[in-house]
């Protein structure tokens, strides 16, 4: 059927655009850099030093209007990023694979030259959204990986085929460590262990709420106050 071998065409167009993208993002962080390298230099040789991104600011804004992007918190920005990672073989081939939302995250968000390679190398792997990247750097990926002794975190057994998307694509990442879940398992290991767990709080969390309402707790409620898991305890709180 001509309809089938016409989906070629769109296979094709869609490919170009992707790589179009990929040029385009390429092309507006090495951007970023050059300007970023241009500005850090200029700072150290002239009076004006830190007013130098004040003036430039105004200088875009003023001559060049149609510009946009070039304000001066986002000029210090990119001296920053400049800075960064200016003397940094393994992170430069990996920050012009990322947009430049996940590199500010990344930039913002880590301590380290060795977390930032992490999270470059992560973000640049698994192809994270700013969303994704964003969650995996507030509930500290990084320092949980190292504290696993630099295994794989426990990830969800594939039981179909992933590409079957969206039936089978896991949009957002959480934070389950505290299921006590083997390093593999299945969905149907997930979803049992989280019902056990949500039953655990309610049941708990009612147990807590009653003592809190009480003028005094005995003895034996204090005993049945010990039992509660740590772990649970910090999920509440």
């Amino acid at each position: 059927m001509l309809d089938e071998k016409f989906n070629k065409i769109i296979e094709l167009i869609e490919q170009r655009r992707n790589n179009a993208y990929i040029k385009i993002n390429e092309e507006l962080i090495l951007m970023y850099l050059d300007v970023g390298n241009f500005l850090y230099n200029l700072q150290q040789g002239s009076k004006y030093g830190d007013k130098i991104t004040t003036k430039a600011a105004e200088f875009i804004k003023n001559n060049y209007p149609s510009i946009k992007g070039f304000t001066k918190r986002n000029i210090e920005r990119m001296i920053q990023f400049y800075k960064t990672y200016k003397d940094d073989e393994i992170a430069t081939p990996l920050v012009t694979q990322l947009s430049w939302s996940n590199n500010l995250l990344i930039l913002s968000g880590t301590k380290s030259k060795e977390e930032r390679h992490f999270y470059l190398q992560l973000a640049v792997k698994n192809k994270y959204s700013k969303r994704e990247l964003d969650r995996q750097i507030s509930s500290s990926y990084y320092e949980r990986y190292l504290l696993s002794d630099g295994k794989q975190l426990p990830s969800v057994t594939k039981t179909i085929d992933e590409d079957d998307y969206p039936n089978t694509r896991i949009l957002d990442t959480y934070s389950l460590e505290f299921l006590d879940l083997p390093d593999k398992f299945s969905e149907n290991d997930l979803r049992n262990s989280i019902i056990n767990n949500l039953k655990n709080f309610i049941f708990i969390f009612e147990k807590l709420f009653i003592l809190e309402n009480c003028d005094s707790i005995g003895a034996n409620s204090k005993q049945e106050l010990k039992k509660v898991p740590e772990k649970i305890l910090v999920f509440i709180n």
